[in-house]
């Protein structure tokens, strides 16, 4: 599973619209979905936003471990 796949998998387990992440990321909806379909790739930004909404560790989404580990785990 590449970090995509891994960020989508998060909003659609917590029932997110992409709306609503956008929103975090200070995006539009269509350029968020854009990033989904990696017509775009998301920024570093981007992801460190996402690790802290998710309250995961950036290796989680990176794909480095399988184990959603909490930020305040680390």
């Amino acid at each position: 599973m590449n970090y995509v796949d891994r960020i989508v998998a998060l909003r659609q387990d917590r029932d997110l619209k992409q709306e609503e992440v956008a929103r975090v990321l200070n995006r539009s909806r269509s350029a968020y979905a854009n990033l989904e379909i990696k017509r775009y790739r998301f920024t570093v930004e981007d992801i460190i936003k996402l690790c802290e909404f998710y309250n995961v560790c950036p290796e989680y989404i990176l794909g480095f471990t399988d184990e959603p580990i909490p930020l305040n785990k680390l």
